[in-house]
């Protein structure tokens, strides 16, 4: 299948940023000297609660419409029905922007939240209740609401999930820019996330992030299902998260959008809430070269068929529970540190061959460096399969058995500033492109190797390399066109013609000083 006709559907919010960037100025302004961290859980919150609240509106006044027919508008199994939250009236946005200018609003928000969640088992413990903290300026409070309440375009709830939830993601990317390091903890910008999307290409089944944070995986696998014109519901997704205040956002995110989702919370390593998952497709960022992550309390443990990872790095401890969880025909695809496609320490090299011997590594993918916010090191993609017979999920693919593609876009993408790299729509369809043709999808096109880009290598040539997987090794470098010029005469005339340029060098250094001096400047 070729990604580059459907560009324009699936492209992020980075089309069409306007709205978004005001609104994100104006509320940075009101964030005055509090921390990004502490500021974005007062921001997101009530842009959900926004978005719950418009959703609810646009149904209470079509019940309102339809009372004769028997509607009750104040009946929440009317709205339970149509999976849109029951907004009890303490807690609609009316009731809270007519209260903005009073000086209990954060108590206000509080008791919203509460009812809220009161109300809709499913986001217990989820929503953010601290708004009535002595630390927060109520009056910023208030114009931050009278902000938020600017935000949706008309009373329809699909236009005010498409917009909010627009809005909701914009600002995840740049409160994660604004708190930098720790940011990145939470989101992976989307751009990379629809580089893995669009290769992994999820129509159907179920899409597993064991370290899901804020749950940006699932947000853009649904709207590649959206974009090429298949049904939301032909998937199903299943993610963990371990930092709860990350998880909350996820669970939020993904409401906001009207997502399902079987989210959990807890240490994927020591407390795997979804044990007996099998998943056509993994989609995860983990946490790079993690050194805390208490791998001396799992030698034993049945995940690590292909050797026992280091308990001072997580990254093969990852490779191994994705694969773990993989169906018989699944595959996964999941950023790493660039060091994870050479390493020999700690015995990652053994399980490295390991996983290559056992056929499983289907394409490589080397990417640029200033990606992310929490890292500027360069990183990469692997993208690994049970079975190289087929596609994911049993789709028709070429046999690709023993072979192994190897991407390097290294050079790719556009600087957005002076430190933060992103790929472009084009640079994304040409990644996903190459690996459609190379596995043979249907209407993919024809596959050929392009020098310093692409190239399919067999096993034997990776075994050759030492099983190293970094694509630099395999591409080769870009054919430079030979112009049939033979290299004598090319030598002599490139000496003419900078001969040529130093005598006109010397001619205007010569008039340069005949005019300093006749202004008395020269010697």
């Amino acid at each position: 299948m070729g990604t580059s006709k459907n560009k324009t559907n699936n492209s992020t919010t980075t089309a069409n940023l306007g709205f978004e960037a005001k609104l994100w100025a104006a509320a940075d302004a009101l964030r005055n000297n509090m921390d990004a961290a502490e500021y974005k859980h007062v921001v997101l919150g009530l842009i959900f609660l926004k978005y719950i609240s418009d959703a609810f509106e646009a149904k209470h006044v079509e019940l309102e419409a339809q009372k004769k027919q028997g509607a009750d508008p104040e009946d929440p199994d009317e709205y339970r029905a149509q999976n849109i939250f029951w907004v009890p009236k303490e807690a609609r946005w009316s009731h809270l922007k007519a209260s903005a200018p009073q000086p209990t609003i954060g108590t206000m928000v509080d008791d919203a939240m509460s009812a809220i969640e009161r109300d809709n088992p499913s986001l217990k413990s989820v929503l953010p209740k601290d708004y009535g903290r002595p630390g927060l300026d109520k009056q910023r409070l208030g114009q931050i609401i009278n902000l938020v309440s600017d935000i949706a375009l008309g009373s329809a709830a699909d236009r005010a999930k498409d917009m909010l939830g627009r809005v909701y993601e914009y600002f995840l990317a740049r409160f994660a820019s604004a708190e930098g390091k720790s940011g990145g903890q939470f989101y992976t910008p989307s751009h990379v996330v629809r580089v893995l999307v669009e290769m992994l290409a999820p129509y159907k089944g179920r899409v597993y992030d064991p370290c899901c944070g804020s749950g940006g995986m699932f947000v853009q696998s649904e709207k590649f299902i959206e974009a090429h014109s298949g049904k939301i519901g032909d998937l199903s997704i299943y993610g963990q998260e371990s930092n709860y205040t990350t998880w909350r956002l996820a669970k939020m995110n993904l409401a906001i959008r009207g997502i399902e989702a079987q989210i959990a919370h807890g240490d994927t390593f020591h407390n795997d809430r979804h044990p007996d998952l099998k998943a056509d497709y993994v989609l995860a960022n983990p946490p790079f070269n993690d050194s805390d992550w208490r791998g001396d309390l799992l030698k034993n443990d049945k995940r690590w068929v292909y050797g026992t990872p280091s308990a001072g790095n997580a990254n093969y401890a990852w490779v191994q529970h994705f694969i773990h969880h993989l169906a018989p025909n699944g595959i996964a695809g999941f950023v790493l540190a660039n060091g994870s496609m050479s390493s020999n320490q700690s015995g990652e090299g053994e399980i490295r061959k390991a996983i290559i011997d056992a056929d499983m590594v289907d394409c490589m993918v080397a990417l640029p460096g200033q990606l992310f916010y929490a890292t500027q090191i360069p990183v990469c993609l692997w993208f690994l399969t049970r079975s190289k017979r087929n596609g994911p999920s049993g789709r028709p693919a070429r046999d690709r058995r023993g072979e192994t593609l190897f991407i390097d876009a290294r050079k790719m993408g556009r600087l957005v500033d002076r430190i933060h790299r992103e790929l472009t729509d084009e640079d994304i369809a040409k990644i996903a492109d190459a690996y459609h043709a190379w596995r043979g999808d249907k209407d993919a096109g024809k596959y050929v190797d392009v020098a310093g880009f692409c190239k399919a290598v067999k096993i034997d040539e990776i075994r050759k390399h030492a099983y190293v997987l970094t694509p630099g090794r395999y591409v080769g470098s870009v054919d430079v066109e030979d112009d049939a010029e033979p290299f004598d005469e090319k030598m002599k005339r490139l000496v003419t013609t900078l001969q040529e340029q130093q005598r006109e060098a010397a001619t205007l250094d010569a008039a340069i000083a005949a005019n300093l001096k006749g202004l008395g400047y020269g010697k």
